[in-house]
């Protein structure tokens, strides 16, 4: 399929390193170094030129990967009806999307950075019409989920969205745990990229709950260490992180 991602950042970058292999994709942006540093990075993507006073995007399908304060300033250089209008803005409804952007079908989508590495858990909600066209397209950098209803975006933003940051603090709270013990930081960061290598597998075959009770023996350093995150409150920090995320996703 051809895909025109309209967007130069992070998140746009990701995609295009998934996708790449099996789409026709075309980019373009407000910057031009930018543009020119994905076509140079990856050179099976075209040059769709700078976003500048028109850009027909008729019969087109957009990926659109801007920040959603500058849909309003994007969204009034276009001309034309795209094909469809798959959108990466947190927080941004479909509503908003219709009353910005013209296009046949609209879908809301929220991948994450793992997009890069054809890792990405993308979860979608839109018109019917282009779902198995989407959900194709999300597919080809990672696993694609098309939820229910749109209020449930916003909730998977607070998970899929966000959580690689929320994991993030967990590597980075364990190697600094294991330096304060006193292994060295390189051996610390090997052994959490490791470690979340190998739970990967693990959480696909079986409950977080089930995992936790088969690892955890009665007064073991296990059991030790997950009665500290319990006194740390970390449960309630993460359920409460997720709640401010989806907070914010809503608007």
């Amino acid at each position: 399929m051809k895909l025109t991602i309209i967007g130069t950042g992070k998140m746009a970058e990701a995609i295009i390193a998934g996708a790449q292999h099996y789409h026709d994709i075309e980019v373009s942006g407000r910057d031009t170094k930018k543009i020119e540093h994905l076509i140079a990075r990856y050179p099976k993507i075209k040059n769709a030129g700078v976003l500048e006073s028109s850009f027909d995007i008729t019969g087109k399908n957009i990926i659109l990967c801007i920040k959603p304060y500058a849909l309003e300033s994007v969204s009034s250089l276009f001309q034309g009806k795209a094909n469809a209008l798959i959108s990466v803005l947190a927080g941004t409804s479909l509503q908003k999307l219709q009353q910005s952007i013209q296009a046949v079908s609209y879908v809301r989508t929220m991948p994450n950075l793992a997009a890069s590495f054809q890792k990405s858990m993308t979860t979608l909600f839109g018109d019917n019409a282009f779902k198995e066209e989407a959900i194709a397209i999300c597919e080809s950098f990672g696993q694609a989920l098309w939820l229910g209803s749109e209020k449930e975006i916003d909730i998977a933003t607070a998970v899929a969205g966000s959580g690689p940051a929320f994991l993030a603090l967990v590597a980075e709270a364990l190697c600094d745990g294991a330096v304060k013990e006193g292994l060295k930081r390189e051996d610390a960061c090997i052994l959490t990229r490791g470690l979340f290598e190998g739970f990967a597998p693990l959480l696909k075959q079986k409950h977080p709950a089930i995992i936790k009770d088969e690892v955890m023996s009665p007064g073991g350093t296990t059991a030790a260490g997950y009665g500290a995150l319990e006194e740390g409150k970390v449960r309630d920090g993460f359920i409460k992180a997720v709640a401010k995320a989806h907070e914010k996703a809503r608007g």
